[in-house]
């Protein structure tokens, strides 16, 4: 089984919800650490979802939740660890448009 190491990354997110990571066909992949910094000198409000493609559930990593102006929230790091399968989805949106960066680490194994 190969492994690698990726970062996903995705600037200035907004308000439409945007996929910021999409498992590829025959990996399964290791979310290691994911943060959402705030670009704006006034609080955002953010979601993190997590779709599940096999069963076509959405769930919440983080809803509404608020990062200050011109820092960072750390949805996933530390001990905890999010495992997606083949053509699952990270979606980030916020309510302030162009408003966020997402940074994904992942390791993928093939």
């Amino acid at each position: 089984m190969a492994n690698a190491f990726k970062n996903a990354l995705l600037p200035s997110v907004g308000t439409a919800g945007s996929n910021v990571y999409t498992a590829s066909a025959g990996v399964t992949t290791t979310i290691i650490g994911m943060t959402v910094a705030n670009r704006e000198s006034s609080i955002i409000n953010v979601d993190v979802e997590l779709t599940d493609s096999s069963t076509s559930t959405t769930t919440f990593l983080v809803k509404g939740a608020p990062v200050p102006p011109n820092s960072a929230l750390v949805v996933v790091g530390g001990d905890q660890k999010v495992v997606l399968e083949e053509s699952d989805i990270i979606t980030v949106t916020s309510d302030t448009a162009a408003s966020a960066d997402a940074t994904i680490s992942i390791l993928e194994q093939t």
